[in-house]
């Protein structure tokens, strides 16, 4: 595998109660650049970024992690490999329970053998980047949604990951605020040189921060390549999500199913 990719989706399929979420779907994480993963309901985004992150297990294909298929790997590697991504979940998935200061720290507190004074300075560093260390103290229910985020990416960096996945990290956010997300994912790209798999349905967002794309439809892989090319792309199909458009293909085709929603992936 070529040492400038960070992942390579090798005909990935995955199957739901023997529904097929994911076809067949190939594509390639570049190392430093942030892809984002683009599709509606229904389209298998989420179920991709679970599959890569290791949560659950492809039916058929391979994703390789540093040459290595990650349904090969063994207990210690998957946990090895685990520790080396950060994932950033659509609620921020905060401990209610827990400061943010303790949210950040529980990775540090899990994974390593750090004393408690060092995981205090690694805590307060983390939190700066986000802009939150004068919240180290607060619960999460006294925060903002934007802040619940940035405590989250703050946690997700906690054990500076090499790879970061972000599961619509613009989601219930107003646009001031995801773009200020957006910037942050930005930011951490250039100043830690990590490399990012953002899974999301927002275009303005996914202009803001991709050096690729993928377009995902009913687990189909539609088309890859960088936001000019998406925005200058003659099929139907892209076209129409690109753009957001009431009229194409997109809309012919709920209207030809009834409205039905996929609750499978969102």
């Amino acid at each position: 595998m070529p040492d400038n990719i960070a992942i390579k989706v090798l005909d990935v399929t995955k199957r739901f109660n023997g529904r097929v979420v994911l076809d067949a779907i190939r594509l390639d994480v570049i190392r430093g650049q942030t892809l984002v993963i683009l599709g509606g309901s229904g389209s298998g985004k989420s179920t991709l970024l679970r599959l890569m992150i290791g949560n659950e297990q492809a039916d058929s294909g391979r994703i390789m992690i540093g040459g290595k298929d990650l349904r090969a790997m063994n207990e210690a590697e998957l946990t090895r490999y685990r520790n080396n991504i950060g994932v950033l979940f659509q609620s921020g998935a905060l401990f209610n329970s827990m400061t943010i200061a303790d949210n950040v720290a529980l990775p540090l507190r899990q994974h390593t053998d750090l004393p408690e004074h060092t995981i205090a300075i690694m805590v307060k560093i983390k939190l700066e980047l986000m802009g939150l260390r004068e919240h180290a103290d607060k619960m999460p229910a006294e925060l903002s949604g934007g802040m619940k985020k940035r405590a989250g990416l703050a946690r997700a960096i906690a054990l500076d990951p090499k790879i970061l996945f972000y599961d619509e990290p613009s989601a219930g956010l107003d646009p001031v605020t995801s773009a200020q997300i957006d910037q942050l994912i930005i930011d951490l790209n250039r100043k830690l040189g990590v490399t990012s798999v953002v899974v999301t349905h927002e275009m303005d967002s996914a202009f803001r921060i991709g050096d690729r794309m993928v377009l995902l439809d009913r687990g189909k892989f539609i088309v890859s390549g960088t936001a000019q090319e998406l925005r200058e792309s003659t099929d139907p199909l892209v076209h129409q999500f690109v753009y957001g458009l009431t009229e194409g293909p997109l809309t012919d085709r709920r209207r030809d199913d009834g409205y039905e929603h996929d609750l499978l992936d969102s």
